[in-house]
């Protein structure tokens, strides 16, 4: 499954009714951003998982960083069943992402 990359207008639209959806909030100008790029490619490719992998530039997508409080970047958040039920800031590891997730993978 590829990364998403999602605007104001087609986010709703790519959470998952059913399952989880990692959102990550990001911007072209943000070091620790650049730096979480390959760590959310490297959890993709991994495949041990079925999460979905969104993206939101908060430069172009202004009205959902506002909607989600979005207040630093990177900051992701975990939707299960298309509803918010956990978020980090800052850069995760591999190994972080899976903790993340794993909790809610049930």
């Amino acid at each position: 499954m590829t990364i998403i990359h999602a605007t104001d207008t087609t986010l709703k639209n790519e959470i998952q009714k059913e399952g989880l959806t990692i959102v990550n909030f990001w911007a072209p100008w943000c070091g620790p951003c650049l730096m979480f790029a390959p760590i959310l490619e490297t959890f993709r490719s991994a495949g041990s998982h079925n999460v979905k992998i969104v993206k939101v530039n908060v430069d172009v997508s202004e009205a959902m960083a506002s909607l989600f409080g979005i207040m630093s970047i990177p900051t992701t958040i975990l939707f299960k069943d298309g509803i918010p039920v956990d978020n980090r800031s800052g850069v995760l590891s591999v190994e972080g992402l899976e903790q993340f997730i794993s909790g809610h993978n049930k």
